[in-house]
């Protein structure tokens, strides 16, 4: 999940028993925090495409406003962002 403060993204909150390995996670969705300021998701897709799935797209239609996906090789360019409804958008990195 991502944890925003004054529309920025400060935080990527892992929601309590979510397990994971070297491939994917599992997420108990049940568990996730009831917390106005998260504003989102972020995942990875090793397969290397960074376009959401089915099942991203139903995630991201019940938690929040912003979905993030990296892709494989993993790097500043390989990852999208996407609104709830899985439009493609664009957002600023500030350092």
């Amino acid at each position: 999940m991502l944890r925003a403060k004054n529309g920025v993204i400060t935080e990527v909150l892992w929601p309590p028993e979510t397990i994971s390995s070297g491939r994917s996670a599992v997420m108990k969705l049940h568990m996730l925090p009831i917390d106005p300021s998260t504003c989102g998701t972020v995942h990875s897709h090793p397969s290397g495409s960074a376009s959401p799935s089915q099942e991203d797209l139903m995630l991201f239609a019940k938690y929040g406003h912003v979905h993030i996906i990296v892709a494989e090789p993993f790097d500043e360019h390989s990852w999208r962002a996407y609104d709830h409804r899985g439009n493609e958008i664009k957002l600023k990195i500030i350092g």
